[in-house]
């Protein structure tokens, strides 16, 4: 029996009038959602929070197997769940595999942290029992993008309610069904009570809302610097923590001592990955001058090899870009950057939103492409001379979320990266890595660090109370 029922997805509780979920890659309609507006967003908020205070004091064994169950059921229904994965993002299907692996993963991790050791007994000056405790903030408000729409939602969503909150979802409506209400669906059949997770797609006003709801103390963003910018700014007027995770513009540097035969493939998925529109996408390749030229030509020969194309129907590498707006500015960004001097090694042509694996050589500082993130299938190649050169190159960027380093000499590929500001370091791999069990976040302007797995996810979705007990009522002077 399917999982998801299109009846449900025009819902009269919202306000905001019909969306229409399209299919990037031939731009047929696949259903209708409903937007919700700032005062949906309002009175989900404020049903969040009457929900949660019961929910919080649900048995933790009882949360964990709500989420136990949610994760068996991203497995079970993979099948229909991949198909809206791969229809409505342009994932190929193995890139739908593994959101749908890392989501299951993701909750199966949040049904262990409802039973975490969430406290410390302290020492005190007075005679009683002193100690620590995390408690749920209360309602959670988590925005997620469209190019992982599955796991930037539920790597949130589920060590929130596995910690007693409730949640206030709003995906990108361009992936409205298979970042939010799949993750609605699954979680209801799971078990989940009603009242704790609210799916509201939505555009900026309702993100906007959900910010500055005083019901919403906590919020989790994952999506372009320049909006995390404007979340943190207005966080921050209400008081209130938000978790941003941003984009980036990650370095692969490649040693002399690297073997090419390995490297190329390595080095076009982290580029090439779902169409490039991956926040830890490899956007910047240094390479040894030593090995420069024969990697331009090599990466440029396995983009041309790489197949383009409606993943639904054909076997494809790469699917289509997300809609026009990011094609026009992929585009944009290459040929603003050969007109600056780069060379068209690969690539730079598209049909429709099918956009060529596109090489660029001979870039610079002054490469649009090689110093924004552009979003896209684009990998910028620049020469370096010597290692102190390759990490003030690599450490020359607003951003820093991921760093890959190819060597034969793994101790020298760790001792370069202490030198690169990042909140993640590959040694031998690419800059496209997830795990539900590894902390996950950049500095600088891709964001504010590290807020999943684990000990991340208690900081992020608790507050610590300190609590006292005494026998009898204290005695004072007066």
């Amino acid at each position: 029996m399917p999982l998801l029922d299109p009846s449900t997805w025009q819902s009269p509780s919202l306000s905001g009038g019909e969306y229409a979920v399209t299919e990037p890659a031939t731009g047929d309609r696949l259903g209708t959602v409903t937007l919700a507006t700032a005062e949906d967003v309002g009175a989900a908020a404020r049903a969040g929070r009457a929900a949660q205070t019961e929910w919080a004091r649900v048995p933790h064994f009882v949360r964990a197997a709500v989420l136990r169950k949610a994760g068996d059921l991203f497995t079970a229904h993979a099948d229909e769940l991949r198909g809206w994965l791969v229809r409505e993002s342009g994932s190929i299907p193995g890139k739908a595999d593994f959101e749908l692996h890392v989501a299951a993963q993701e909750c199966y991790e949040a049904a262990a942290l409802a039973s975490r050791p969430a406290g410390q007994v302290l020492p005190s000056e007075a005679p009683r029992l002193s100690y620590t405790r995390r408690v749920p903030v209360g309602v959670v408000g988590v925005i997620a993008p469209f190019n992982a729409p599955l796991i930037l939602s539920i790597r949130s969503v589920a060590p929130a309610l596995a910690l007693g909150n409730a949640v206030v979802l709003k995906p990108d409506p361009r992936t409205a069904i298979c970042g939010g209400l799949s993750l609605a669906a699954v979680f209801a059949e799971a078990g989940l009570p009603e009242g704790l997770l609210h799916v509201l797609p939505g555009g900026p006003e309702a993100g906007q809302a959900l910010v500055a709801d005083p019901s919403v103390p906590v919020i989790s963003f994952t999506g372009s610097t320049a909006a995390g910018r404007a979340v943190g700014e207005a966080a921050g007027r209400h008081l209130k923590r938000a978790h941003l995770e941003l984009g980036g513009n990650s370095a692969l540097i490649v040693l002399e001592d690297a073997d090419l035969d390995a490297v190329i493939s390595t080095a076009a998925w982290g580029s090439f990955f779902h169409q490039g529109q991956i926040c830890m996408t490899t956007g910047r390749h240094l390479v040894h001058r030593s090995l420069y030229e024969e990697y331009v030509e090599r990466l440029a020969a396995k983009a041309d090899s790489l197949a383009v194309g409606d993943p639904h129907r054909t076997e494809v590498h790469l699917g289509p870009l997300i809609d026009s707006g990011q094609l026009n500015k992929v585009h944009g960004l290459v040929e603003a950057s050969t007109s600056r001097g780069a060379k068209l090694a690969a690539g730079g042509t598209h049909e429709q939103l099918f956009y060529r694996p596109t090489v660029l050589a001979g870039t610079d500082d002054g490469t649009p492409a090689y110093a924004e993130e552009v979003f896209g299938p684009v990998a910028p190649v620049r020469s370096f001379a010597t290692a102190d050169e390759a990490a003030a190159r690599a450490a020359a960027s607003a951003y820093g979320l991921s760093l890959g380093i190819v060597t034969r000499d793994t101790a020298r590929g760790l001792d370069l990266a202490e030198r690169i500001p990042t909140g993640i370091v590959h040694i031998n791999d690419q800059t496209v890595n997830d795990e539900a069990v590894a902390p996950f976040g950049g500095v600088a302007a891709s964001g504010t660090g590290a807020r999943f797995g684990g000990e991340a996810n208690l900081e992020a979705f608790t507050d610590v109370r300190w609590t006292t007990v005494r026998g009898d009522v204290a005695p004072y002077p007066f």
